[in-house]
């Protein structure tokens, strides 16, 4: 009789080159490797001075997004790019890319974007998959039942010469999500709440395989949304089961398989499940009905409360009452009404084309509070031109925002979009610790519906108050 498994065992199973000892990591194979110009220079270097080529071509594939410019007059070279450092990582990235062959996203390329936003809408992101990259939030991919997760600079060298890595193997952790999300409430309200049950340790070591109902309910956007914060619980990675909506999503996309190639991978994927009667080491429940919109209130995505819910007071707390120090904030004060300066939505987590609907059919027909600075900053140039053909860019416009190109942008200060010391900036992005933004700025984490009605309101506002 077989033995009932999980789907991270699966995959792990599938791509285990050599098994792990007490002495030795596991050598897993990588089945596609994404790259940027951050994570990479020294790979390179590495690669260069040994005399290696980078060994598999057909699985490497590069983008810029992390160091690019948003201001169309610097990304595309009629004004000089403002940080030196950016521009240093843009040209190295090109150089190397041409000298080892690798296929790049380039700055003109119509199909550049965030790293983890244009793997899933070419279709390179795959189930079954193991995929990986030198960046945080690679767990994104595991939207899609692949095995992805971020790796270190050393490592993204590992990759490029052996197309394998040396891995520990990680524990099971399931999230059973049941359950109905109210209006207002969202997939990143949804992965909030989790990382705030879990803690910022709570995942340390384990794969996160998100279930139930609610899960299963979601988009592949929305899906994406709550893999991509799987880190900030300390996990690993994070899974969903690939279905019915994954494949829908993938079909037709330019990199996934077509005609009888498609049918033959959709027969294999339907497999990637976990088994009735497998167990995880570790399992937690969620009612999604019970939450609220959801906003971060200090220097981790675990320190955050239900909108109408009290900053916790911690008595004796010395790195709670740091980050309030830092934040400007006070234990049993309410996030609702704290005035804010500056609202961002775009980042691997919110600048899909569903998150800027949603947020455009917040702002349509209001403007941004006086004082608000808005910058709106879609994934990819796909989600641009797309965003323009339905017309959100003139809504984004109108309600006094800035309309950028495709990047990283204000997720983190390292290409010129940052947040002024002690200003407070409502973030639709993944990350809020200190200087995360910029020198001395304070990220509240959030929705995009969140962040819209408080650009609006020019204080934390609930969005439910403009959806009734």
């Amino acid at each position: 009789m077989t033995t009932p498994t999980t789907l991270f065992e699966k995959l792990w199973s599938a791509h285990e080159v050599v098994p792990e000892t007490a002495d030795r990591p596991a050598v897993l194979y990588i089945d596609l490797h994404l790259t940027h110009e951050v994570t990479s220079p020294q790979a390179f270097a590495v690669l260069r001075s040994r005399g290696l080529r980078v060994r598999r071509l057909d699985r490497t594939v590069g983008t810029m997004d992390h160091s690019t410019p948003t201001v169309a007059d610097e990304l595309y070279g009629r004004v000089p790019i403002r940080l030196e450092s950016a521009a240093r990582q843009v040209r190295e990235f090109e150089r190397n890319c041409a000298e080892f062959g690798v296929e790049l996203l380039g700055i003109e390329h119509p199909d550049r974007g965030i790293v983890h936003i244009i793997g899933p809408e070419l279709g390179l992101t795959q189930p079954g998959k193991t995929i990986v990259c030198g960046d945080s939030h690679t767990s994104t991919h595991g939207a899609f039942g692949a095995l992805a997760f971020g790796i270190g600079t050393t490592e993204v060298g590992h990759v490029m010469a052996t197309q394998c890595l040396l891995q520990r193997k990680p524990r099971t952790l399931a999230v059973n999500v049941e359950g109905a999300l109210a209006p207002g409430v969202t997939a990143k309200d949804l992965v909030l709440a989790i990382i705030q049950r879990l803690g910022v340790g709570g995942g340390t070591g384990s794969v996160l395989e998100y279930r139930g109902a609610t899960i299963r309910g979601l988009s592949m956007d929305e899906r994406m949304t709550v893999c991509n914060m799987s880190i900030e619980a300390g996990a690993r990675a994070g899974l969903v089961a690939p279905d019915a909506t994954t494949f829908e999503y993938l079909k037709g996309r330019p990199r996934a398989p077509a005609g009888g190639a498609w049918e033959a991978a959709v027969e294999g994927w339907r497999g990637l499940v976990t088994d009735p009667g497998a167990r995880f080491d570790r399992e937690i429940a969620v009612d999604a009905a019970a939450l609220a919109p959801m906003i971060t209130y200090g220097t981790n995505p675990g320190m955050s409360v239900a909108l109408d819910q009290p900053v916790p007071a911690r008595a004796g707390d010395e790195v709670h009452a740091k980050a309030l120090e830092y934040m400007g904030l006070a234990g049993g004060q309410t996030m609702l009404g704290q005035p804010i300066q500056y609202v961002f939505i775009g980042s691997c987590t919110n600048a899909r084309l569903s998150d800027l609907r949603a947020a455009a059919a917040l702002l349509r027909g209001r403007r941004a509070a006086r004082g608000v600075t808005l910058l709106v900053v879609p994934g990819s140039q796909r989600i641009k031109r797309e965003a323009e053909r339905e017309g959100l860019d003139r809504v984004f416009l109108d309600a006094g925002a800035e309309w950028r190109e495709s990047g990283c942008s204000m997720c983190l200060g390292m290409n010129g979009d940052t947040v002024a010391r002690g200003a407070y900036c409502v973030s639709t992005s993944n990350r809020n610790f200190e200087g995360r933004q910029g020198v001395g700025a304070r990220t509240l984490l959030a929705s995009p519906l969140t962040a819209a009605a408080s650009a609006i309101e020019g204080r934390i506002a609930d969005p439910r108050a403009f959806l009734s």
